[in-house]
């Protein structure tokens, strides 16, 4: 009775979880948050209220809409992040399973020569080189074998708490992964439609400045023309068809790219998207929500949070690993000298075993171990203060870039509205023979230069309003089952 009694009080300390609670991320960037928006939201077109997931629908291209649902259900970078939360999961069902007893079945046959001993249940008196004889003895049991650790501290709990905060942050790493997916994707296929459009138009310049030469060629032949004039257009010519070259090269890597996004392998796509077709425009207003919004949902500030969590389970992990620990092992058995002796109940053999352990000299490992549990606790709150003030720096940068984008743009629409009338005069003036056809055909060619622009500048304004949706974390689908942490 004094030997259980001090088990037993330890037992009831069973309750105790020693290490720290974990509270919440720490306040970080609380100016932003009370400010409630965003400091470069100055365009008209942003408003406050809360974003769209599916941000890309906005754009209005049934195309782009097909490509970014066929990525996010066959991209190997999802496959890879579903793959962790299920490593994740299996870890948690460790953890659980690391609280209850441990059984296990075991059979044991033994057989042991003796010699010299004369004793043993199969004696054959056989003669040994000293003279003396030696016995055989043989042993059959069947049986189970049981053990189990109490919690004393808490440090199997504190396990799972780890392993659940861990899972979370994985669910967060998935969503990091669709939203930058998304965005990858929607960038490729701007990118396709805007070099194809870029494509078509200095194709038609080209065309354009060719028949300038020829016209200058006549010219030159009935004496109206210098081999200056010439050369200036040859030179002029090469140059554009020059440009013209690489832009082939940057449609195959945005075809190749989209392929290989969306699971599959270059070349693919090339049917599906060869046909041109303009750059979809972002939406007249763009809801962007606010700092608060973004710091509670962004999936890589989120990411980082849970694991601060999981770092501050940890620490009561390596806690309890200083402190004394309880097992409670169990053995019940069948056996005897001869195999029917293990159906016989009469052979019953039971033992209890409670035993108490303590690595109280360790020379400081347990001890070192919390220490360094608690440091990276620390370094994981440092990340997730570096990561909010990131992703409000990318948001704040991007939504900057939009408005500047969007007033490019309507600057380079003004000028191709502008040379479209200039071209439209000059071509009254040709019609009246107050003008060449040559110089209407430069200015035809500077119309295609200033359309060229506008083509440019649709594509900036789109990949920026994409990454304004990458920026506040927009893209990620969540969990139907709500299954994070389970």
């Amino acid at each position: 009775m004094r030997t259980i009694a001090p088990l037993l009080a330890l037992g009831l300390l069973g309750g105790c979880t020693v290490g720290p609670d974990y509270k919440g991320p720490p306040a970080t960037a609380s100016d932003a948050v009370a400010r409630g928006q965003f400091v470069r939201a100055a365009d008209p077109a942003l408003r406050t209220g809360p974003g769209l997931a599916r941000w890309w629908e906005g754009l209005d291209d049934p195309t782009l809409t097909a490509l970014v649902d066929d990525a996010l259900a066959h991209s190997p970078s999802i496959d890879e992040a579903q793959a962790r939360i299920r490593e994740a999961r299996a870890q948690l069902t460790q953890q659980r399973a690391a609280q209850l007893p441990s059984v296990s079945a075991n059979a044991t046959y033994l057989r042991a020569q003796l010699p010299g001993t004369g004793i043993g249940a199969n004696s054959d008196a056989a003669t040994g080189e000293g003279g003396g004889t030696s016995s055989t003895l043989e042993f059959y049991n069947v049986g189970l074998n049981a053990s189990w650790e109490l919690d004393l501290f808490g440090g199997a709990r504190r396990g799972v708490e780890q392993a659940r905060r861990t899972i979370e942050a994985r669910f967060a790493d998935l969503a990091d992964a669709q939203v930058s997916l998304s965005a990858q994707v929607a960038q490729a296929y701007v990118g396709l439609r805007d070099v194809q459009a870029r494509i078509a138009l200095n194709t038609a310049s080209v065309g354009l400045q060719r028949e300038q030469l020829a016209l200058s060629r006549r010219r030159q032949a009935g004496g109206t023309a210098s081999a200056l004039d010439i050369e200036r257009l040859q030179t002029q010519l090469e140059t554009s068809e020059a440009q013209t070259i690489p832009l082939g090269a940057q449609r195959d890597e945005y075809l190749n790219q989209l392929a290989v996004l969306t699971g599959r392998t270059p070349g693919v796509l090339d049917a599906t998207l060869a046909t041109p077709a303009s750059v979809p425009l972002p939406p007249a207003e763009v809801p962007i929500g606010n700092p608060a919004a973004l710091i509670a949902n962004r999936p890589d500030v989120r990411a980082a949070e849970r694991t601060l969590a999981a770092g501050t389970a940890a620490i009561g992990v390596s806690r309890a690993k200083e402190l004394p620990g309880i097992q409670f092992l169990g053995i019940l058995g069948l056996g005897g000298s001869k195999p029917g002796d293990i159906f016989d109940l009469g052979n019953l053999t039971t033992i209890a075993a409670p035993m108490l352990s303590w690595s109280f000299l360790d020379f400081g490992k347990a001890r070192a171990a919390t220490r360094a549990a608690t440091a990276q606790r620390d370094q994981a709150e440092a990340k997730y203060r570096q990561a909010v003030l990131e992703a409000l720096q990318d948001a704040e940068t991007q939504l900057s870039r939009f408005g500047s984008y969007r007033q490019q743009l309507a600057s380079n629409l003004r000028a191709e509205a502008s040379a479209r009338r200039a071209a439209a005069l000059n071509a009254q003036r040709v019609r009246a023979g107050t003008s060449a056809t040559i110089d209407q055909l430069d200015i035809e060619r500077q119309g295609l230069s200033a359309s060229i622009a506008v083509a440019q500048s649709r594509a900036q304004l789109t990949n920026s309003f994409i990454a304004v949706q990458k920026a506040l974390g927009l893209g990620w689908m969540p969990e139907p089952d709500g299954s994070a942490g389970k």
